[in-house]
């Protein structure tokens, strides 16, 4: 699976624990670290506990790993790092907050269209 099937993967994923506000955002020609980021927003911790299990159990099933996960102890912003990329998941607070999408404005964005 491409870096960018993951990334739609991991994005699909969280809608279908109810994520909001997802985006993918293509970092590939801004960092050598990665090159997706996906977005995802959760009203309660538990919610956002909920999407980041979903999405890491799921992937998992297909052979694919975290490389690194955090902020599963706190629950306002865990990262899930599949090296080519990276599934931030966070309270609505949090997020805008640190305000990723601010950062990378000049990326080229996939915004997810949410399901009624």
């Amino acid at each position: 699976m491409s870096a960018h099937q993951t990334a739609v993967k991991a994005a699909h994923l969280a809608q279908e624990k109810n994520g909001q506000h997802i985006v993918i955002i293509d970092i590939s020609d801004k960092a050598s670290y990665a090159d997706f980021f996906v977005i995802a927003s959760g009203t309660s911790n538990v919610q956002v506990k909920a999407i980041a299990e979903h999405v890491e159990k799921e992937l998992k099933n297909q052979d694919i790993r975290p490389y690194h996960k955090e902020g599963y102890e706190y629950q306002n912003w865990i990262l899930l790092d599949y090296v080519d990329v990276v599934v931030h998941i966070f309270r609505e607070e949090t997020r805008s907050f640190y305000g990723i999408e601010r950062l990378w404005a000049d990326a080229k964005m996939e915004f997810i269209k949410e399901e009624a």
